[in-house]
């Protein structure tokens, strides 16, 4: 006798019960710099709308020029109201990872975005290019300034040991000027061309990323959960995987075009010209 075939569950929109939303490209553009930040249609009106309903929200970038503070400051002296402790960059990934780890000792290439949270969360941080030949990890964020000296350091510390990672692997991400050199993905690239060894990617779309982003909403499972984005390979390939509503938004790196050339089982659940559109259907 044949059995029945086994249904599986699809997650709806009217199932959501938080938000996850990326920053560049979703909710605003910045310039190459990331020095400023221009709101996208409706994004301010969506989250007031959220925060009305009492629905929780993160914004969760893979950028890590700036802390999660000073992201959130930037963001919210725009209308777009992401208070610090909603606003995850990789970088807060990385923490929860490496207190579960119970690393001590860390060799960082990055700026202050990269290092400054990791310095006040109590690891031991030395910043690249000083060696740290027994760091227990190496972490690679936003660090346009790279020089060859950041490589060896990072190289050595790799050969003895440490345990590499790198904030993403995206080639590029969106800007007000288009498309904006992904450094970390390229650094990483050239950590593992010197030593073999392959960066672990802490930021979108990772499983770690994801068990973050539930945490900060107060446990919403991801079968409860919204990721709203612009990137075909990062926010909208986590929510598949992670079993969440995924929105595809055409206002940054995807187009309405590049979602609908996915395979079925690969497009998001939703594809819309911006976040405007997800504001008309929620009110």
């Amino acid at each position: 006798m044949n059995s029945a075939p086994i249904k599986t569950s699809v997650p709806t929109l009217a199932g959501v019960r938080g938000y996850v939303f990326d920053v560049d490209g979703t909710l605003a553009l910045a310039d190459k710099q990331f020095s400023g930040y221009q709101p996208l249609p409706g994004a301010c009106e969506l989250l007031a709308l959220l925060r009305q309903r009492e629905v929780p929200y993160v914004g969760f970038t893979n950028g890590s020029a700036k802390t999660p503070s000073q992201l959130s400051k930037a963001l919210t002296d725009i209308g777009i109201e992401i208070d610090e402790r909603h606003m995850l960059t990789p970088v807060s990934v990385a923490l929860d990872l490496f207190k579960r780890r119970g690393y001590k000792r860390l060799l960082v290439l990055g700026g202050e975005g990269v290092w400054k949270p990791l310095v006040e969360a109590g690891f031991d941080v030395v910043r690249s290019p000083e060696r740290a030949d027994d760091a227990d990890a190496v972490l690679i964020g936003w660090y346009p300034g790279f020089v060859l000296a950041d490589l060896d350091a990072a190289c050595r510390a790799v050969w003895a040991g440490a345990t590499l990672y790198t904030v993403s692997k995206a080639a590029y991400l969106a800007s007000r000027e288009g498309r904006t050199l992904g450094v970390s993905g390229a650094l990483a690239a050239a950590v593992r061309s010197v030593t073999g060894k392959n960066a672990v990617v802490v930021g979108k779309p990772s499983a770690q990323a994801l068990a973050c982003a539930s945490a900060r909403l107060g446990g919403v499972k991801p079968a409860q959960m919204a990721i709203v984005g612009d990137d075909i390979s990062l926010e909208n390939a986590m929510a598949l995987r992670g079993g969440a509503f995924s929105v595809g938004v055409h206002t940054g790196l995807s187009s309405g075009a590049d979602f609908d050339q996915l395979p079925a089982q690969s497009r998001p659940h939703l594809s819309l010209t911006g976040v405007d559109r997800l504001l008309e259907m929620l009110t």
